[in-house]
């Protein structure tokens, strides 16, 4: 299966975890989302990791990881990133599985992720977020389009747009940061390396 990960411009993203870290808000967002895709192209059952963004700063960070990344500008939103990816994707694969996942999850496990991709069993299906309202991960049903409502509320969206609910029990891919208490969940659970480097220049989270 390919996954699509959308990531904005690194000075707009995740502004509820500006001063969180003793680091340039940039190298912070960059971390998190290095350490999300490093792990997520790890993951059994993940052929293509492919990097949506709008910020030239994000292409150079990916090098070396093995993961793809287009700079496309002007999409309206997060969805339209999602399909836009999702599209570029299906052009090489039109009856495999297309997945979106969440580029701020800096504890994922490999193991989490494909455990995931296996439980969903080619179905579309997706996994909320720690708090159970926010998607961290949708995956299409093979061959089927991602169809992303992504936003406030989106796993009751996705469970009303018919796609099945998984793991509630893979705390990693789960652990999504927006904030410093996330991020501290997080590095209880196990930061990557990228974020961990930065995360200890504070010696508390809040």
């Amino acid at each position: 299966m390919d996954l699509v990960v959308p990531i904005k411009r690194l000075d707009r993203a995740k502004s509820r975890l500006r001063g969180a870290v003793a680091a340039p808000h940039a190298d912070v967002v960059l971390a998190l989302l290095v350490d999300t895709v490093t792990a997520a192209a790890s993951a059994a059952g993940v052929r293509r990791v492919l990097v949506v963004c709008e910020d030239t700063r994000v292409p150079p960070a990916l090098r070396g990881t093995g993961v793809e990344c287009v700079d496309e500008r002007g999409l309206p939103g997060l969805n339209a990133a999602l399909s836009f990816g999702a599209r570029v994707l299906r052009e090489r694969d039109r009856r495999g599985v297309v997945g979106a996942l969440q580029a701020d999850l800096p504890a994922l496990r490999p193991a989490d992720l494909a455990a995931a991709i296996a439980l969903a069993g080619g179905r579309r299906a997706f996994c909320a977020d720690r708090p159970g309202t926010g998607t961290t991960l949708l995956l299409s049903a093979a061959g089927g389009s991602l169809e992303p409502r992504f936003g406030p509320g989106s796993a009751a969206a996705h469970a009303a747009s018919g796609a099945l609910a998984i793991g509630a029990e893979l705390d990693s891919l789960r652990c999504d940061v927006d904030t410093a208490r996330d991020l501290g969940i997080a590095a209880a659970l196990g930061l990557g390396a990228r974020t961990r480097a930065l995360a200890g220049r504070k010696p508390t989270f809040t």
